[in-house]
């Protein structure tokens, strides 16, 4: 009877032994660029990818805004999150967070932000559509997008016409949440002009989301760095470089798709979002560095 009941005791420490040494998902947060359900089949892709690469269970989170992200990267409660350039930075700022990925399109690391407006409309630049910005219904996709509001806010600054959503000289201001809304709106005439993703904006037009046909690009900006994948502060060198090595990797096309039609993977730093930080301190959005 002891050697049945040592036997028992011995199966069941064993168990509890394996249950503590069993490691926690490593969990990745992604910000809706696009519209969620959009997203879906790629992220669970990826998911199922990352599982087998980095050898652990993995789960993709989606995350309804940009500031649930940054917060959960600086606490900690992600492992891994895909940020636009400028919620990068801050949490950067914030935690130490580390840019280690970023995607190239058409084999370029680079996107741009772009306004566009419905054919039908007169102006074919900026400039003249700010000689009617009083008649000019303008949207930006969310508040802390690089490309949707940032960028394009900050031109609109230097041309002392847009300071933020309540104090600015267009006939109004609306936010759309992201960038496919934003290029929807502005083909269905809701909107006379909106700020987006030069990447995404290609995207749809090429999976016909969007009819080409029906809007034109009336202004661009600089270069700027596509979205970087970011680790929090304490993020270890061999994690970081396994990361590095898995997506690297990836050949997926559906995976590949939902960020910007990536061609690939490759490594990326914060040297890489200087222009986005310098933007970032004039739109007062971060505090410079000491």
């Amino acid at each position: 009877m002891k050697r049945i009941f040592t036997i028992c005791l011995l199966f069941i420490l064993a168990l509890v032994g394996c249950g503590e040494a069993q490691e926690d998902p490593f969990t990745v947060a992604v910000i809706p660029a696009q519209s969620i359900g959009e997203m879906e089949q790629g992220l669970q892709n990826l998911e199922a990818e990352l599982t087998v690469k980095l050898g652990r269970e993995v789960k993709v989170e989606q995350y309804n805004n940009y500031n649930g992200v940054v917060e959960a990267l600086n606490y900690k409660s992600v492992d891994l999150a895909f940020l636009g350039p400028v919620t990068y930075l801050i949490a950067h700022e914030q935690s130490g967070a580390k840019a280690i990925v970023t995607q190239l399109i058409d084999g370029e690391p680079y996107y741009y932000s772009y306004i566009i407006t419905h054919v039908d409309n007169d102006w074919d630049s900026l400039e003249e559509l700010l000689e009617q910005k009083d008649e000019v219904n303008m949207a930006f996709g969310s508040h802390a997008s690089t490309s949707g509001h940032l960028i394009p806010g900050v031109e609109l600054a230097r041309k002392g016409v847009y300071t933020d959503e309540d104090t600015h000289e267009f006939a109004s201001v609306r936010f759309t949440g992201s960038h496919d809304i934003t290029a929807q709106q502005v083909e269905a005439n809701m909107v006379s002009a909106g700020a987006i993703d030069s990447a995404i904006y290609h995207e749809l037009v090429e999976e016909g989301v969007i009819d080409e046909s029906q809007i034109k690009i009336i202004w661009q900006s600089e270069q700027l760095y596509q979205y970087p994948w970011t680790v929090h502060g304490e993020t270890d060198e061999e994690t970081i470089q396994l990361l590095q090595e898995a997506f690297i990797s990836i050949d997926d096309p559906e995976i590949l798709r939902i960020f910007g039609g990536a061609s690939a993977f490759v490594e990326a730093d914060d040297r890489l979002y200087e222009n986005v930080y310098e933007a970032a301190l004039e739109f007062g959005m971060l505090e410079e560095k000491e």
